[in-house]
């Protein structure tokens, strides 16, 4: 096997024109790339059995420009009236436009658009520009019984957007993405669904200046998509960010909601704590539009300091004596910190390989004092707020991993090579694929004393599969528990075999008794599990918010939330009958 440095890949670096296939899977900017380094590339070698020669040229790159054509099956008299009500320029049944609407930016979609498989298309692309659009839209569908289907920004991960049964996509980015009021007595900003999480946040920096405001703001939601998500989609997934430690997950930071159902319009109430039956905002978030169109969303902020960041970073000598001290610090009562994360064994391997640690003179000092390979445990991450508070708990951190033998790694300077690119590793998977190797991502929320059971449950299942890696950590803590993110690296190119181990590690997770998910919300993709997690008491209440809101059914059908659910879909097989080209 060669083990030598010299060699490296071609890794693509051409431009993705904008209607090319590529720019249906790729992550990001058009132009954006992040490469596998040395460290990483030998790993892949050594996992996968592999030689230089075996990446001497990527193969199905999708670059040639998208030449499909599949015909719209809605009715001319229907496209009609929603020209009418939205104009000729915002409506679309152009086959690129109804798939980039239709396909996310999960595993699935990328391999379905390399090996030219397209399905669940919705037939026609509306682009509405208020409120009342949307309740004329949806008054239309529902007379004419027409599914709907919601786009923000196309970042889900599981299979979200997916127009299984055709019908109307509602593309909320193009006109719906504007701050509607900001209140800084309250300290809130109301934005429409559609507006990005960059065009947000840069308003809030700035707010002296684009807001007339006293101080800067934070909105404090960083999730790995931040430069590709939108808010809408935030709030109907229960999104987290990387700073939910501190900050909060999206369901923290929204104050009030308004939606636009065929049953009506719903506004939340707007007061940071009320006792008037049950809490309206968190029936509604995580509906992902089974429920009604999210409109508007008023959000709480956070004072923008980042002069206050304290960073830190340790490597624990094991995975139980950090788990110990990752719950010590969270049950401390001494402050949480922003980003908290820690990674296992192999996942830290893998950083090191890619912090140019793995193998440099450093390595071998943390060898001889104990920080063995696939036994070392990295924590890195951030405290934020005032100054002295963060420095609080900071020290608590230090204390704690004190106690427990980690090694401090600021010299490594490892929190800001992670910050650097934390929302730009997804790029590697586009590298990755262009010589058959796929990395995909599935997460569960766990509490502590659960936390070695799945983690063991489920890394079991994922190394069953020949020559995977299987990297964890956990990055959004609570004194009660955590979550877990699975990340998984396979030779695969079959779609049928990457479907089923992602359905066997979902099966996985759910038997370990880890909740399905975190963060990532349910889709189409985990719908199948959802009532054997809450059980079927819990799921009757969100068939009768369904039936409720939306009685006709035309509301992201086909699977969504695990409503309406195909034989194929309950017997958790959906998809495995897909062939290669």
């Amino acid at each position: 096997m060669s083990k030598t440095n010299k060699f490296q890949p071609p890794w693509l670096e051409k431009t993705a024109s904008p209607r090319s296939y590529r720019s249906l899977y790729k992550w990001g900017e058009p132009d954006g790339f992040k490469h596998p380094n040395q460290g990483m590339y030998q790993m892949l070698k050594d996992v996968f059995q592999l030689e230089d020669a075996d990446f001497q040229a990527p193969v199905n790159t999708g670059l040639e420009e998208f030449s499909e054509q599949i015909p719209c099956r809605m009715s001319s008299r229907h496209i009609a009236r929603l020209t009418e009500i939205v104009g000729e320029e915002n409506l679309s049944t152009d086959t690129y436009q109804r798939t980039r609407t239709s396909y996310g930016a999960g595993m699935i979609d990328a391999l379905r658009v390399r090996q030219r498989i397209f399905e669940n298309l919705s037939d026609v692309v509306v682009a509405p520009r208020n409120n009342q659009e949307i309740a004329a839209i949806l008054n239309y569908c529902q007379a004419e019984r027409l599914p709907v289907y919601i786009y923000g920004a196309g970042s889900t991960v599981t299979r979200g957007v997916e127009a299984v049964q055709g019908g109307v996509c509602l593309d909320m980015s193009k006109h719906m993405n504007k701050v509607l009021d900001f209140n800084e007595t309250n300290q809130t900003i109301t934005v429409q669904a559609g507006i990005y999480g960059p065009a947000l946040e840069d308003i809030l920096n700035n707010a002296p200046t684009t807001l007339n405001a006293q101080r800067r703001y934070t909105c404090g939601h960083f999730p790995q998509s931040f430069l590709h998500s939108s808010v809408g989609g935030w709030v109907v997934t229960r999104g987290a960010g990387q700073n939910s430690t501190y900050y909060g997950k999206i369901e923290d930071l929204v104050l009030s909601q308004k939606y636009i159902s065929p049953s009506g319009e719903l506004q939340t109430p707007a007061y940071p704590r009320c006792a008037t039956g049950p809490d309206y905002n968190q029936i509604m978030i995580g509906s992902e539009g089974c429920f009604g169109v999210l409109t508007e969303v008023t959000l709480k902020l956070y004072r923008y300091q980042p002069e206050n960041i304290q960073r830190y970073s340790y490597l624990f000598k094991n995975w139980e004596d950090a788990q110990l001290a990752v719950r010590e610090i969270m049950q401390a009562e001494a402050g949480f910190p922003s980003v908290f994360r820690l990674s296992d064994p192999e996942e830290t391997d893998v950083a090191m390989r890619m912090y140019h640690i793995h193998g440099s003179p450093a390595d071998t000092v943390l060898k001889t004092l104990g920080y063995q390979p696939m036994q070392r445990c990295l924590l890195l991450g951030s405290c934020d707020g005032d100054k002295a508070y963060a420095r609080l708990v900071k020290r608590t951190i230090a204390r704690t991993a004190q106690k427990y033998k980690a090694f401090p790694l600021t010299f490594f300077g490892v929190t800001q090579r992670w910050e650097k690119s934390r929302f730009t590793d997804p790029y590697l998977r586009e590298d990755l694929m262009d010589f058959g190797i796929l990395i995909d991502t599935l997460e569960c929320a766990v509490t502590w004393d659960q936390m070695p059971k799945v983690h063991a449950h489920v890394r079991k299942f994922v190394k069953s599969h020949p020559r995977t890696v299987c990297m964890t950590h956990l990055s959004h803590a609570y004194p009660q528990g955590t979550n877990l993110y699975f990340i998984f690296i396979a030779k695969i190119t079959d779609i049928n075999e990457y479907l089923k181990l992602q359905y066997g590690i979902l099966q996985a997770i759910q038997e370990s008794g880890a909740s399905i998910s975190h963060h990532h919300g349910i889709g189409k993709q985990t719908g199948p599990w959802l009532e054997a997690q809450i059980g079927t008491a819990n799921m009757d209440v969100i068939r009768v918010l369904k039936n409720h809101f939306d009685p006709k059914n035309i509301m992201n059908p086909g699977g969504t939330l695990g409503l309406d659910l195909n034989e194929e879909q309950r017997e958790k097989r959906w998809g495995m009958n897909l062939k290669d080209s």
